[in-house]
């Protein structure tokens, strides 16, 4: 992963008003780039997810669980993909919500599923959980690194139903293997 070969139309930016360096890559069966990471408290309410702490809390995501309630950003590892745009549509690289995605930081990896999308320009943006798991400050307000996260989501991969964790994990962990053994 090295070498990117720009599957977007452009870059993204990592945050409102920083400059657009962050193309969107492709290799083999996967897209991935390296960017920041926001933390994503949406979907349903809980003790550290909530309008309280998150001054831009959501309670929705763009993907449901199985039972028909929003995701949990406190319990569930997702991913925020962008909204599809001139820039790249996720959609035409065999990605939708329920995709597996494998998000490296600081030599950690957390397995994690394509739970919510984002603004059209901005990407770098993962749950609580994931954070949480991966050993970055979850905090909504205050959380998140500005740099060094990695993502990769494996192209027409789902978990069904989208809320088990477990199945991203072990689906994750096989296409990890799949993807690095044809580098």
């Amino acid at each position: 992963m090295r070498n990117c070969t720009a599957v977007s139309q452009g870059r993204y930016r990592s945050d409102s008003g920083t400059a657009a360096n962050i193309p969107v890559c492709g290799g083999g069966d996967a897209v991935f780039w390296k960017a920041d990471m926001d933390i994503d408290c949406d979907g349903q309410s809980t003790g550290h997810c909530n309008s309280a702490t998150d001054p831009y809390f959501s309670g929705s995501t763009a993907f449901q669980q199985s039972d028909g309630r929003y995701l949990s950003a406190e319990h569930l590892p997702y991913i925020v993909v962008p909204t599809p745009s001139g820039i790249w549509d996720y959609r035409a690289h065999g990605i939708r919500g329920g995709s597996v995605a494998a998000v490296v930081y600081g030599g950690r990896v957390q397995y994690a599923v394509v739970g919510d999308v984002g603004p059209r320009d901005i990407i770098g943006e993962a749950s609580y959980a994931t954070a949480k798991a991966l050993g970055i400050p979850a905090d909504p307000r205050r959380g998140g690194t500005a740099s060094g996260v990695t993502y990769i989501v494996f192209k027409n991969s789902r978990v069904k139903p989208i809320e088990d964790a477990a199945a991203a994990a072990t689906t994750g962990q096989q296409l990890a293997k799949k993807f690095v053994a044809a580098k």
